[in-house]
Formats: structure tokens, C-alpha cells, sequence
């Protein structure tokens, strides 16, 4: 049995699969964001009650907002900052008296997708998150890769490539660089691109809404997304040239993307080609938890 955790920054999901990635358990609760201890406790806790329900023990990998430093072997860049500086995997690996692997979230969601989702029989995933932030994993033969400083696949933190004057010099990140690509395509930067244009704020999935119901402001927001997250895919794949490009989170539900951004690709990819498929994740939400599950594959 494989046990996967998904560590977010408002909710804290468990899944248990079977042979075969069959699903045996799932239970979600509230992230105690604030306090570390309770964080570790609520992992530990979840993870009994899996056990428990289920009469067996099994592996346990999981996903986290952030990375473990190879250099100090503590949590870093995680934005629950409450774990940040902390050696996750080993105080969870001494409460349940067997070794963790944890591994960043979008690697999870990348993996999974590689081993039984959108990606499976490719070489190359590249997984993009499109939530509250903008993040992103890559799996290759099967496998995360982290790199050598386990930033791989930190897209979201990277200039947003090819600005238009009027995107320049761009918003303020909270990593304290500016025009980073989470700013502009993340569903929050979606959200923020709508309210500076139309003077008013709505939720993404209201200015979808009203995209599909031919209003200018909001069908404006939605193409200039497409085209930013075009651009920023194309980078990725001037970069990396995956085998396929699968995307998830929140804006991922969006079905125009699906048609808007793969004809602008080769817009911007060197050499005016691109048919790399730009497909939604198979496993949606679950993606990611399955994903941690599969670390111990």
C-alpha cells in the first residue's frame, strides 16, 4: 500500500491506492498553516487513520509547497512559511518510525500525471499548477526531477518573457522580483488582470462566466491570458521541449485554453514550430496526493 499526502496551504488531503493505483482511502482536513507542530500532528494523524480503516501500513510520500535543501536538508520556498527552515520529512519520518520522502507539489502532480494520467508512455512531462500561485513540475521516464538545487520546474518565478509595453516593468512578486510569470497567469493574476482593466473585482471562474457570455472586459482578460500563458509555455518549451504539457489547478477547468494557447506556441518556440499537446490532468484535484503516493514506485 502507498500512502500520499498533499501539504497545502489551506487543506491537507490523503490518499491510500492498492495494486495498480486503486484507491482504498481518501480523507481531507484543515491545514493548521500557522504552527508546525500542529502541521507534522495532523500528517501523523491522517496518516493513522488510513492505517487504522484500512488494517496495514504502507509508504508514505508527500507533496509539499516548497522543497527540501539538499545543502541543509530543511524545508525552503515553501509559501506556508511555517515550514520553512524546518526538517519536515525527518520529524514526520520520527513520528511514524519509518522513512518519508517528501517531494514539491507540482513535481507530485507531474509524476502522477506520468505514471496513470495525461502524460502515461511519455518521457517528458512537464506539469504546470494553475491555482492561487503558479507552479510547476517535471517527470522524466517515470520519475521527479528535482535538479541539482531542486528548483526544476520553478516556471512561476521567472520573468514573464516577451512583455508588451504595457506589461512592463509588472507587478511586484512576493519573492521579490517582479513580472514573475505566477503574477500574470496564476488564477489570482488572472483576477488581478480583470480588476486593473475593468476597474471592479470578480472571482475567475465569474470572469470566465462572463467571457462565454460575449462581455468585452472579461473576454479581454481571457485572451490576454491565453496569450501570456502562451508565451510562457513556449519558454518551456524552447527550454526543455517536453513530450507533452499537462496543466492543472483551478484555471486548468478553463476549456478555452485548450483552444486559444497551443496555435500561439509557435508563435514564440525557436524555429516557428510547435505541436507539443497541451492537454488538462487526468486526476483534476486528486493529482497531486496521487502523485506523492507514487514517490515509493
Amino acid at each position: 500500500m502507498r500512502i500520499g499526502l498533499d501539504l497545502g496551504g489551506t487543506k491537507t488531503e490523503i490518499v491510500a491506492l492498492g495494486d495498480g493505483g486503486r484507491e482504498l482511502f481518501r480523507k481531507r482536513t484543515d491545514t493548521p498553516a500557522a504552527s508546525y507542530d500542529a502541521i507534522v500532528a495532523t500528517l501523523a494523524g491522517l496518516i493513522n487513520d488510513a492505517e487504522t480503516a484500512l488494517g496495514q501500513r504502507g509508504t508514505v510520500g508527500v507533496g509539499i509547497p516548497g522543497a527540501i535543501s539538499a545543502r541543509t536538508g530543511l524545508v525552503k520556498n515553501a509559501n506556508t512559511t511555517a515550514l520553512n527552515g524546518r526538517p519536515l520529512d525527518r520529524d514526520l519520518a520520527r513520528a511514524l518510525g519509518r522513512e518519508v520522502r517528501c517531494q514539491n507539489d507540482a513535481n507530485c502532480l507531474a509524476l502522477s500525471e506520468a505514471v496513470d494520467g495525461a502524460g502515461t508512455g511519455r518521457r517528458v512531462v512537464f506539469a504546470a499548477i494553475l491555482g492561487t500561485g503558479c507552479g510547476a513540475g517535471i517527470a522524466l521516464d517515470g520519475r521527479p526531477w528535482s535538479g541539482a538545487n531542486l528548483v526544476a520546474g520553478e516556471w512561476g518565478h521567472n520573468p514573464l518573457p516577451w512583455p508588451t509595453p504595457d506589461e512592463f516593468p509588472g507587478p511586484a512578486c512576493w519573492c521579490g522580483k517582479t513580472s514573475c510569470i505566477e503574477k500574470w497567469i496564476s488564477g489570482t493574476g488572472f483576477a488581478e488582470d480583470y480588476a486593473r482593466a475593468a476597474g471592479h473585482c470578480l472571482k475567475g471562474e465569474q470572469i470566465v462566466a462572463l467571457a462565454r457570455r460575449g462581455d468585452a472586459a472579461a473576454r479581454g482578460a481571457l485572451d490576454r491570458y491565453a496569450h501570456r500563458l502562451a508565451r510562457a509555455l513556449a519558454h518551456v518549451v524552447n527550454l526543455l521541449d517536453p513530450d507533452v504539457i499537462v496543466l492543472g489547478g483551478g484555471m486548468s477547468n478553463v476549456d478555452e485554453l485548450y483552444e486559444l494557447v497551443p496555435p500561439q506556441l509557435a508563435r514564440y518556440v525557436f524555429g516557428g514550430e510547435a505541436d507539443t499537446p497541451v492537454v488538462r490532468s487526468k486526476h483534476g484535484d486528486s493529482s497531486g496526493v496521487r502523485g506523492a503516493a507514487w514517490l515509493w514506485n
